[in-house]
């Protein structure tokens, strides 16, 4: 059988705007299966944003529930939905959110002393992680001191500190020209080739969309079709 990772189940969401009730996700159903890259894509409002983030534990479904690796999310209390975040999941953003004060080292640092991770253990992990973004000889630098695509490598490398199976990315290229981006692609493909971490992301550029194995083409909180 299909080893599935993440499973979405008749998933609904709806914000109120004022009185109104706007309705961003009707009904969305979704499997990924373990080692899967997969692709959100849609027109902007089309949910596709919410639903990565109901994936990830960070908002809530008004119904339906998800499935992470065995749990539901919809059910975790908050302590262990923030540790299932730490440990099963990085998570990578359009703008890095890298801390400014702390050095490349430092900010890939953090989620492993988060774990309680050992001081040995973690100057192994660190050193690891930014050879394999190709950021070693950069450790010692701060955010300002790094170009946009290295600060995202950051942000990669931060996002897989603890191991997590899942890697999920918002617009993570969106901020990045075009080279730069396609080289930030290439990094997260390899990831997803070499170490079998399955990777959801959203983006809203057709090139970017190609390196997944599938696309999910999202409209008015509905999927289109999965291609």
């Amino acid at each position: 059988m299909p080893d599935v990772i993440v499973s979405c189940v008749n998933i609904h969401k709806s914000f109120l705007m004022g009185r109104e009730a706007v309705q961003a996700l009707r009904g969305i159903d979704l499997d990924v299966l373990r080692g899967e890259m997969v692709c959100l894509m849609g027109p902007s409002g089309s949910g596709k944003t919410t639903l990565l983030n109901i994936i990830g534990g960070l908002e809530e479904p008004s119904r339906g529930h998800v499935i992470v690796d065995g749990e539901n999310v919809v059910a975790l209390s908050e302590d262990a939905l923030s540790e299932m975040r730490l440990t099963k999941m990085g998570f990578v953003f359009q703008n890095y959110n890298l801390l400014a004060n702390f050095t490349a080292w430092e900010n890939v640092e953090v989620p492993l002393a988060l774990a309680g991770v050992g001081r040995r253990e973690r100057r192994r992990k660190v050193e690891y992680l930014l050879d394999l973004v190709g950021l070693g000889d950069r450790a010692q630098h701060y955010p300002s001191e790094l170009s946009g695509g290295q600060q995202q490598r950051v942000a990669i490398a931060r996002a897989l500190a603890n191991d997590p199976p899942i890697l999920i990315g918002d617009e993570i290229t969106g901020d990045l020209d075009s080279e730069t981006g396609f080289e930030v692609m290439e990094v997260v493909a390899r990831l997803n080739r070499e170490q079998g971490t399955t990777v959801i992301y959203v983006t809203h550029d057709p090139r970017m969309a190609k390196f997944a194995e599938r696309v999910i083409q999202l409209r008015d909180g509905k999927i289109l079709e999965s291609t």
